[in-house]
């Protein structure tokens, strides 16, 4: 039996705002920073438990004070007690009747949540001694429905539905495994087309993606019309008629702007137009994507909970799911979004821009082709090449594709240096 004897914390934040990397409409100078966990256990071997949250700088504090509130839930479980019922684990954190009043699952108290299910995923695998995506893989379709809470979704997807999903891809998941194995997954790069950078870095890194293989790439727009379509022009001139080129508006736009300002750019053949509106207005998105289909809608990123989602699903209002391994409520609430996503047959593209994310979403979208959605056509993996370094199992990109993760645990933790050589002080 493994216990868990403490849960740590850091405040961990990275430099990103001082070279514009991750700028965007909506956040210009952002910092990569994670509200980190470590969950100390007696196994004999010493291995612990790694987890995190994303934020992009103030307001990373109040995530570690959320995680706080989480300690009593953690500290002196087994790992194989909380393992055995995990949905009712998961349910007992994210419905506790006191912590709801603060939530009720969104917001800081939700992102909490997900740095310590994250980091009870990491340690369930490395004791396992799989990879995360492995560990799942390997699950019976009743084991793996087990581990989700179906309230407030049960009109969109049931428990039995998630079932039979999972039952008619069994048998096949050997051929995706090894097909993932020979091939990787498919990937789009973030890192050419951030807002901040000069259009001689965006031809510059446009071409040196090319030269790495990379056959999606991904621009920030929504600052001002005729600026998006100068730098929109020279990424389309530069990645050729023939690589996807997809937009992000980051929520800056209102609905009939967003229409007017993607029909603008529609002469630079869009793939997608990612986050047009507030991540709230779910009626608002099923306009948008009435208003510039065939150019898909993507957004989830900022999605609070499952229940969101079923909502625009049943509302046609997204052609793209993209789920974030940190902003639901951790692996277990991602997985009922995947589920969700096979039953309305949208292609989920996890949104990976951010310190950790590349390591854990790998993982998800891996899982989602094995066991779940079974198809990779439309599927993609967001990459942004900043940060890996400080991680004990970097993700591993060739030719726009990641490889498949083998070391156990879900790639979330990071080298002891870089904790702490990044813990925040208030006094800097």
């Amino acid at each position: 039996m493994t216990r868990i004897l403490s849960l740590q914390m850091h405040d961990l934040r990275f430099p990103t705002s001082k070279f514009l990397d991750g700028s965007d409409a909506m956040n210009p100078d952002p910092d990569y920073s994670a509200a980190y966990v470590i969950l100390r256990t007696d196994h004999p071997e010493g291995i612990e438990g790694h987890g995190f949250t994303f934020t992009i700088g103030r307001g990373n504090e109040l995530c570690i004070a959320a995680i706080e509130a989480f300690r009593p839930f953690v500290e002196g479980q087994s790992l194989e007690g909380i393992v055995s019922e995990m949905a009712r684990f998961w349910k007992l954190l994210a419905g506790d009747s006191q912590l709801r009043w603060v939530g009720p699952e969104k917001g800081v108290i939700h992102l909490a949540l997900a740095a310590v299910i994250n980091a009870i995923w990491d340690l369930w695998a490395k004791v396992a001694g799989k990879p995360l995506w492995k560990l799942l893989a390997d699950l019976s379709p009743e084991q793996m429905v087990s581990l989700i809470d179906f309230r407030h979704i049960q009109d969109a997807l049931t428990p039995r539905e998630a079932c039979e999903i999972l039952t008619k891809l069994q048998p096949t998941r050997g051929e995706r495994e090894a097909q993932l194995l020979r091939e990787g997954y498919p990937a789009y790069t973030t890192s050419a087309g951030w807002l901040g950078y000069s259009d001689d870095k965006l031809r510059q890194l446009c071409r040196q993606g090319i030269a790495q293989g990379w056959d999606a790439f991904k621009i920030k727009v929504g600052r001002e019309i005729e600026e998006d379509r100068r730098r929109c022009a020279i990424m389309r001139q530069e990645i050729g008629a023939d690589r996807r080129l997809m937009i992000d508006a980051n929520q800056v736009w209102e609905v009939d702007q967003a229409i007017e300002w993607v029909k603008a750019l529609r002469e630079f053949d869009p793939w997608w137009i990612e986050e047009p509106l507030s991540p709230d207005d779910i009626l608002g998105h099923a306009r948008v994507a009435r208003g510039v289909r065939p150019i898909r809608v993507a957004t989830g990123e900022h999605a609070h909970n499952r229940v969101m989602f079923k909502q625009f699903l049943q509302a046609d209002a997204l052609d793209v799911v993209q789920v974030d391994a940190c902003r639901l409520g951790g692996l277990n609430e991602v997985l009922a979004v995947l589920l969700l996503a096979a039953k309305f047959n949208k292609p989920v593209c996890p949104h990976a821009g951010g310190v950790g994310l590349c390591e854990l979403v790998q993982h998800i979208s891996m899982i989602d082709f094995i066991a779940i959605s079974g198809k990779l056509e439309q599927s993609m993996v967001e990459y942004a090449g900043h940060l890996h370094e400080h991680f004990i199992d970097p993700v591993r990109i060739e030719r726009g594709r990641y490889r498949v993760p083998q070391m156990p645990g879900y790639s979330a933790q990071m080298k002891p240096q870089s904790i702490a050589d990044n813990v925040w002080h208030a006094e800097r």
